[in-house]
């Protein structure tokens, strides 16, 4: 399975996203690949912002060694589920990703834990360190949701 998590900038919800995937995968025994994407390409290159590499390893997980890159269609050749953080993210990917956009392959991701809700992963960016307390939470246990779900029906 491959997934990849996309935010707008890549520097905040999606590298935690992408670290939280990947630590639970490996404790589980699950070979996904998990990586992260940004729809701006404001911050290519660059490391995920401070309060969000600090969060990530107040709970044990280093998303040091990560870069933001920018999202590209070509990313429905090669990803099994893309996972936005947000619905203005999904709108820049179905712009981005025209006739290749896959609404089987997409999930908003607080839809794991509130099935059709289409709710957003509040973006933390400029707001206090609070907020990226609660956005890895939201994340951490959507996370189990999305685990559960393609481990017990979706599994490649």
């Amino acid at each position: 399975m491959k997934v990849l998590m996309v935010c707008l900038g890549n520097i905040c919800r999606s590298p935690l996203a992408e670290g939280i995937l990947q630590e639970k995968c490996k404790k589980l025994g699950l070979s996904w690949q998990v990586e992260s994407a940004g729809t701006n390409g404001y911050h290519n290159g660059e490391p995920p912002h401070p309060q969000s590499q600090m969060v990530a390893k107040l709970n044990g997980i280093d998303i040091s060694h990560q870069r933001s890159r920018a999202f590209k269609a070509k990313d429905y050749d090669d990803f099994d589920l893309i996972i936005p953080m947000a619905n203005d993210v999904l709108s820049d990917i179905k712009y981005i990703s025209r006739d290749k956009f896959s609404s089987t392959k997409t999930t908003l991701m607080l839809d794991f834990l509130f099935p059709g809700s289409s709710m957003d992963v509040p973006d933390p960016w400029s707001r206090s360190e609070a907020a990226y307390h609660e956005v890895f939470d939201l994340i951490d246990q959507a996370c189990d949701k999305l685990i559960e779900e393609y481990t017990s029906t979706k599994q490649p």
